[in-house]
């Protein structure tokens, strides 16, 4: 028996059926794989760990720039400081110098005024004042009592002594030896001079 004739249609309507369900396939293996495969990169992956140890401390680095800043602002600081310290430290003497200076010539006031009232036995040559500075500490007898005019003799706090230049009323206004007379004037030995531009030893 002879076959009948396939229709062209039909055929050509399988190859369509074939196609698409190919298609379908090949399109559902490749969504399959990309959504299997790893995210694409733009290098080379690294490990996590060397990652980790490559990346500088951020912290670490931040302090050592704060440390050394500090350093740098103290290091200026105590610099600036330095001259400052000296001079607050030479006023301080000074103003100890002229008050040390003051107690004794107030003494020495005090004992010439009493010297003066008759209240102290004098010596023939002594003019009303006192023989030393030694005699002001230990006092003399006014009217049966024992008068002190100064509580002790100061020490110098430009020579760290208690050793002071002394003039008596008969020396010369400059004189650097003591004739020994009496006290009439006491100055410092120092030979330094003061934040003023004078010498300490005409004060």
């Amino acid at each position: 028996m002879r076959s009948k004739a396939q229709d062209p249609t039909s055929r050509v309507s399988g190859h369509r059926v074939r196609f698409r369900r190919r298609c379908h396939f090949e399109r559902s293996e490749e969504s399959a794989h990309f959504a299997s495969a790893p995210a694409a990169s733009s290098g080379p992956s690294l490990p996590t760990s060397n990652l980790e140890s490559r990346t500088p401390n951020s912290d670490s680095g931040l302090t050592l720039i704060e440390l050394i800043i500090t350093v740098a602002i103290v290091g200026i600081l105590a610099t600036a400081a330095l001259p400052m310290a000296k001079f607050q430290v030479k006023r301080e003497k000074e103003r100890e110098l002229r008050r040390d200076l003051w107690e004794m010539r107030d003494a020495v006031d005090r004992y010439k005024d009493a010297a003066d009232r008759g209240a102290i036995q004098l010596k023939t040559d002594s003019a009303g004042y006192p023989p030393d500075l030694q005699t002001l500490v230990d006092g003399v007898d006014v009217q049966a009592k024992k008068v002190r005019f100064l509580r002790a003799v100061p020490t110098d706090p430009m020579t760290r002594s208690t050793e002071w230049g002394l003039r008596s009323n008969q020396d010369d206004a400059d004189a650097e030896s003591w004739g020994g007379q009496n006290v009439f004037d006491v100055y410092t030995k120092s030979a330094g001079t003061a934040l003023d531009g004078t010498k300490y030893s005409t004060w």
